[in-house]
């Protein structure tokens, strides 16, 4: 019974994940489509670069997915318990997970900014990557727990 929990936790590790790629990209996916709206109006010209700041809460899903794999090695080694491995897949998949939500506001206010003056996609970039850093963390230290 107890080993069941070992496999909820890396279900959890993607699927939070997952979730929450789901609605950062929703959220980055409209401050794009917004944007783009304004410059069309404005009768500028609408950048590309904001299918890369839509797309850019992606990645926390392939950071669930590392995890669930690592959870899986873990299981199969021995080296965690059933309980261990179900909490790090609830709470790391938590943390990747609204790592990639928040990423996805700010990759909409990116939008917005550089829709609205056409400069600053370099500093756009660094700071959605800093958001980013908090689910590459959580994936990393992750495996010491394990």
């Amino acid at each position: 019974m107890f080993d069941n929990l070992a496999y909820i936790g890396m279900a959890c590790a993607l699927a939070l994940s997952a979730c929450g790629s789901g609605i950062g990209a929703g959220i980055a996916s409209q401050g794009a489509v917004g944007a783009w709206k304004k410059c069309y109006a404005q009768g500028k010209p609408a950048p590309f670069m904001m299918v890369a700041f839509a797309g850019a809460p992606l990645t926390q899903t392939i950071y669930g997915f590392l995890l669930m794999n690592f959870i899986s090695s873990a299981i199969e080694s021995g080296s965690a318990s059933p309980a261990l491995c179900c909490g790090v897949g609830i709470f790391c998949g938590l943390a990747i997970g609204i790592s990639a939500m928040f990423q996805g506001k700010v990759s909409a206010a990116a939008s917005d900014a550089l829709g609205e003056t056409g400069k600053g996609t370099a500093n756009y970039f660094i700071v959605i990557g800093i958001v980013e850093t908090v689910a590459l963390f959580t994936l990393v230290l992750s495996l010491l727990v394990l």
